[in-house]
């Protein structure tokens, strides 16, 4: 594949904006050192949105769960576990860390 275009991932995504936040996320994971799923990438210097867009037209990379639930930002985050500590117990509570600034 010479060039790679939006037309040729919209058999796998039929909507462009949830195009765009695919191609956004998997160009991050690949920006962070994830391996390329497409074979013709190991011989390429591709940018990692373009080296995205290569592995959505291909059909190996696609969304884990219902397209319209990623638009609207519906997801099941993970259960957070809280402990209650007793007011007269001595011990300093410690702050909680952030949560992460993952995007899903």
């Amino acid at each position: 594949m010479a060039r790679v275009t939006v037309e040729d991932c919209l058999h796998v995504v039929e909507n462009r904006f949830a195009l765009c936040v695919l191609t956004v996320k998997r160009g991050r994971q690949l920006m962070s050192g994830a391996r390329s799923v497409v074979e013709e990438a190991k011989e390429r210097k591709d940018k990692s949105a373009v080296l995205a867009l290569r592995e959505i037209a291909t059909g190996k990379v696609r969304f884990d769960r219902n397209v319209k639930d990623v638009l609207m930002g519906k997801f099941n985050p993970p259960p957070v576990e809280v402990k209650l500590v007793p007011a007269g117990s001595g011990r300093a509570a410690t702050p909680a860390a952030p949560p992460s600034g993952g995007l899903f």
